[in-house]
């Protein structure tokens, strides 16, 4: 008998012999047990079906699923495929399994010319993915910028943090230039101390900017501050960049990164130095700057329209009453392609990052279909497209979700699960924050699971995956990964992996698939998150967000129109 059909066994005792999950402290969440056919669909569970799964995912032969591109359309038919395989009603467009996202490519083209022109003193002419990377959002083939550069700090406009970097200051029609991440602090009342709020993302701080009708906004890029090299940036942010087409949302002609080596030279070429104004930029008292300096741009862009896909499944409940109430699991399918002009390997092939998350999406979706009983309420699957693009497909899946997104309890997403071996931690960031959590406690409880705090808050996951789309419209969701502490290792140990594959493989051509990658992670987390969705689904109420959150109005009121 392998191991890991030994380790399904020895999880299914512990489970059976302690069914019963502890009731919420606030009496929210009652106690629900699981029925005999949650226990043999987590039999069915595999790691050595994931793997196949994300050996097939992550081939060459599938380009790195690039959005809109041919390896990605082969891996949305493939996972439709498998679901139609399985027995699940398509929950797509036109009683297909296919959503089809409507979107546009926006790609950077060579010709493109950007400057930092101080008022005296010789230009700065920056060299593509060197030393900056831009992108035109306003969705032109040409735009002119000449513009001023105001620096605002960290870009960020939080009245619940009594936080200002624009007091006031018009910055219409100029280009911002700002910090990532945000005020650093351990005080959990102040923008959640360590870990990242929203506010940080980049994606907020260009949607600020282009609300307050800036022309551009540029992000120094530091390591330290945004969890990740420069290296990362010139992968996710050159080549073709993914937009919804019908977004009717202000855009910045000039979305850009720079390298941190040139924005010193820009702040001593206009008499300010970088760690003085970065220091600045950490208080209240921050008023905006302008430089002596402006964006000299002249952005050229190719434009691609096209339709790339969510592939969409249900399994309709069994309770006449709850069978249009739902709960959802989602995985990107989608990584960054082939990119022709870099030497050597170009394909990115994204095996952790994320046929990963879709193996165990796919697994989850034959377990269920499988099972010799269907839960009270439906289980939706959706692979989304456009993930690493900003988010797209989930957003629009968000926007136009299968069942009305207020009957739909809870997302439970995947995304990059690190096969190494048998977790004995795992981290659900934000499910704290959701009436579920006391449920999320006793299941980890009985699957021998460590509640870890996200690893790296200062990183801001909550914010970088699929589910924070769903979060936007009201859905309680969060995402499940194992912690850093494996069987037979230390959690330093796990820390070391997580670190190496950030600094060596994370979006880059070497995420590929190996014979050594141990599912028995991917495996657990699978089951965990079978027993999961079951008892969601066995709640005799939808789940909430706790008083407070910042998505509460949301579920209440309904998403705000983008």
């Amino acid at each position: 008998m392998g191991k890991s059909i030994v380790l399904v066994f020895v999880l299914l005792g512990v489970i059976a012999s302690n069914c019963f999950a502890a009731p919420a402290s606030n009496g929210k969440t009652p106690s629900v047990t699981l029925p005999p056919a949650a226990f043999a669909a987590m039999k069915t569970i595999d790691p050595e079906h994931i793997r196949w799964q994300v050996r097939f995912l992550s081939h060459d032969l599938l380009e790195g699923r690039g959005t809109g591109q041919r390896g990605g359309d082969l891996a949305a038919e493939y996972i439709g495929t498998q679901f139609a395989l399985y027995g699940l009603k398509p929950a797509g467009d036109h009683g297909t399994y296919l959503q089809k996202v409507p979107m546009v490519g926006i790609e950077t083209q060579p010709a493109t010319t950007f400057s930092l022109v101080p008022d005296t003193g010789e230009a700065m002419n920056l060299k593509y993915r060197d030393e900056f990377v831009a992108t035109d959002e306003s969705q032109n083939p040409e735009s002119l910028v000449d513009a001023p550069i105001v620096f605002v700090g960290y870009g960020i406009s939080a009245p619940e943090y009594n936080w200002n970097d624009y007091k006031g200051v018009d910055v219409k029609g100029k280009v911002l230039l700002m910090l990532v991440n945000e005020p650093p602090s351990d005080d959990p009342k102040f923008f959640k101390g360590k870990a990242l709020t929203y506010y940080g993302r980049w994606t907020y701080k260009y949607e600020e900017a282009a609300r307050r009708g800036a022309i551009g906004a540029i992000l120094i890029h530091k390591t330290e501050m945004a969890s990740y090299g420069w290296d990362v940036v010139r992968n996710s942010w050159s080549g073709e960049r993914s937009y919804l087409r019908a977004d009717s949302r202000p855009k910045l002609k000039v979305a850009s990164w720079i390298h941190l080596d040139v924005a010193q030279k820009l702040a001593q070429a206009t008499g300010l130095d970088v760690d003085k104004m970065i220091s600045a930029a950490q208080s209240r008292e921050f008023h905006p700057v302008t430089l002596s300096a402006r964006l000299k741009a002249h952005m050229v862009t190719k434009m691609r329209p096209f339709e790339s896909n969510n592939v969409v499944a249900i399994l309709e409940g069994s309770d006449p009453k709850r069978v249009g109430e739902a709960v959802l699991y989602t995985a990107h399918y989608d990584h960054f392609g082939i990119r022709p002009d870099m030497p050597g390997d170009n394909i990115f092939n994204g095996a952790a990052d994320n046929a990963t998350g879709c193996g165990i999406l796919l697994e989850l979706a034959h377990a269920f279909a499988t099972a010799g009983q269907h839960p009270p309420r439906s289980i939706i699957f959706a692979a989304v497209t456009a993930e690493e693009q900003g988010l797209r497909g989930s957003e629009y899946l968000g926007l136009h979700p299968p069942i009305p997104a207020n009957q739909i309890s809870l997302d439970l997403n995947f995304d990059d699960i690190p096969p190494l071996g048998e977790p004995e931690e795992t981290e659900v960031s934000g499910s704290e924050r959701t009436s579920f959590y006391p449920l999320v406690e006793a299941t980890a409880k009985d699957f021998k699971l460590a509640i870890r705090p996200d690893a790296r808050p200062e990183a801001g996951h909550f914010y970088r995956s699929d589910h924070f789309s769903l979060a936007r419209v009201g859905i309680p969701s969060f995402s499940v990964n194992a912690g850093m502490k494996y069987k037979d290792h230390p959690a330093e140990w796990g820390l070391q992996q997580a670190e190496e594959y950030v600094d060596k493989r994370y979006h880059k051509p070497s995420d590929e698939y190996t014979p050594e990658m141990d599912f028995r992670s991917n495996a657990v987390i699978a089951r965990f998150s079978l027993a999961l969705g079951w008892k969601a689904a066995l709640l005799p109420e939808l789940i909430q967000w706790e008083s407070g959150d910042e998505f509460e109005a949301a579920r209440r009121n309904g998403p705000k129109n983008p």
